[in-house]
């Protein structure tokens, strides 16, 4: 009975999966290059990635400013006493309802907003133009958070400019409070304004992807009568598929590591209880409170479920034939 033959989907066809190549010395031998160029790299990850690691102990013990002048193996060890005094307290559960609203918000648009505007963007035709309007969206992604709240608040305070331009309009009789309302609004604001921030540089990499689409398919469907709608769908998308894929892997593994910056920066006293993260309780009771113990359980809760996702993710897309990171 031969081999099994393992296939796997591309652009839509079902293709024979590569084979494996045994690592063997005289593989060695022949990329020995490659293997060189990459120590630098791994001694980069070990030292920066895989040696902090020794640092998750603290969340097993007992760990004050004045315990660190004493070595590891002497301070107080207290088992999982700071995961459950992590997981007891109420502001933990809203801390990581605001992470996964926000998260799951800034993934659904920032990919579609992203998407769309490399495709429109690869549609433009004057090349003068289509640079400028691309250096033009990237730009924000430079400027700090700081700014970009500032900017923001401007913008969406309730005397601000585009609460004037919507009831100049007639659009709304009353200032719209996108800043100063308690509740879900605040999740979209945060969300809308990074998309806002982002939407250049993430296009960056499909426009990129896009490059290496096969120009004959379009030459072919310009013959058949497809218009550039029809080309975008059945060529372009699908062409970009397994970037798309690789990417949304990425994100689902990070959905909980959110960061702090720009919900502190844009929220106030009104919205604080839809603006905290898990970050930011992490920085509250770890660090305000010199409880550097506490900070590490949630840093450790953050890491497991992180991994958890991108497995997830990753064998969910195996599974279906869109491409896996693995």
């Amino acid at each position: 009975m031969g081999k099994k033959i393992k296939y796997h989907k591309v652009d839509g066809m079902m293709v024979q999966k590569p084979k494996k190549q045994k690592l063997t010395w005289n593989l060695i031998r022949k990329q020995r290059y490659l293997y060189f160029m990459s120590v630098p790299f791994i001694i980069w990850i070990i030292i920066f990635k895989y040696v902090p690691l020794w640092g998750w102990s603290m969340a097993f013990q007992n760990v004050r400013p004045k315990s660190f002048v004493l070595p590891v193996w002497e301070r107080e060890w207290v088992g999982l006493k700071n995961f459950k005094d992590v997981f007891s307290r109420d502001m933990f559960y809203a801390a990581l309802r605001n992470t996964l609203a926000m998260s799951g918000i800034s993934i659904v648009l920032g990919f579609a907003t992203a998407i769309i505007f490399a495709l429109l963007l690869n549609e433009l035709r004057v090349m003068r133009f289509k640079k400028l309007t691309q250096t033009i969206s990237y730009l924000p992604h430079f400027v700090s958070w700081v700014i970009i709240a500032s900017i923001a608040q401007i913008f969406l305070k309730d005397s601000g400019v585009l609460n004037q331009i919507l009831m100049s309009m007639g659009i709304i009789s009353e200032p719209i409070k996108f800043l100063s309302q308690t509740g879900p609004r605040f999740w979209f604001v945060v969300c809308l304004v990074n998309v806002w921030k982002e939407c250049g540089w993430d296009a960056i990499i499909y426009l990129s992807a896009m490059t290496g689409i096969d120009q004959g398919l379009y030459e072919a469907a310009k013959v058949d009568g497809a218009g550039r709608f029809r080309r975008m769908w059945h060529i372009t998308l699908p062409g970009i598929r397994p970037t798309i894929i690789v990417l949304l892997i990425l994100s689902i593994g990070s959905v909980l590591n959110i960061g702090m910056e720009r919900q502190m920066l844009m929220s106030n006293a009104i919205t604080k209880d839809y603006a905290n993260v898990l970050d930011w309780y992490a920085y509250l009771f770890g660090i305000g409170e010199n409880n550097y113990s506490f900070g590490t359980a949630v840093g450790i809760f953050k890491s497991a479920i992180s991994l958890l996702l991108l497995m997830g993710a990753n064998k969910i897309a195996n599974k279906i034939g869109e491409g896996s990171l693995v």
